[in-house]
């Protein structure tokens, strides 16, 4: 199993943290660590553990406590998708298994899947492969270091 806290460092680092509602590169209103809250929104359970709401968002803001909360439901959420999606990720070592959470983080879980001949790759083993193929995406023209980051990761196996 990946290690938590080493995933929450690396989103923090390249989601960045805010307190307070922002708008995104895509235009959606955000918040905490990359939690959009136009397509997630605040969940029911959320609500009751937390006392958020997405008006409650906009008008005040969440505490760093509150955010975490967020993120670590949003980690919970993407290994869900994983497991649902790509039954065999788990097998991976615990650094590869952190990139495609991060990928899945940052894209979507359909994002994601769009990658099929790099999950091929990664599935086969072939990581130095895969790691280059993540850098000819659209996706790490987007992000820059981040991909640089976790494609170093994939081909290397090390943060």
């Amino acid at each position: 199993m990946f290690d938590r806290a080493a995933m929450i460092s690396e989103l923090v680092r390249d989601e960045g943290e805010r307190l307070k509602v922002y708008l995104c590169t895509a235009n959606r209103r955000t918040i905490g660590v990359g939690r959009n809250l136009d397509d997630v929104g605040i969940s029911a359970a959320e609500t009751a553990a937390l006392g958020l709401t997405v008006a409650s968002c906009v008008r005040g803001g969440i505490t760093r406590e509150q955010s975490r909360a967020l993120l670590d439901n949003d980690i919970r959420r993407c290994e869900a998708d994983l497991d649902r999606r790509l039954t065999w990720w788990r097998t991976l070592d615990p650094v590869r298994q952190r990139v495609l959470v991060n990928m899945c983080f940052n894209l979507g879980i359909k994002g994601l899947l769009g990658f099929v001949n790099t999950l091929g790759m990664v599935k086969a083993g072939r990581y130095a492969d895969a790691a280059t193929n993540m850098l000819k995406s659209k996706w790490a023209a987007q992000v820059g270091k981040r991909a640089n980051r976790l494609s170093e990761m994939m081909r290397t196996g090390r943060s």
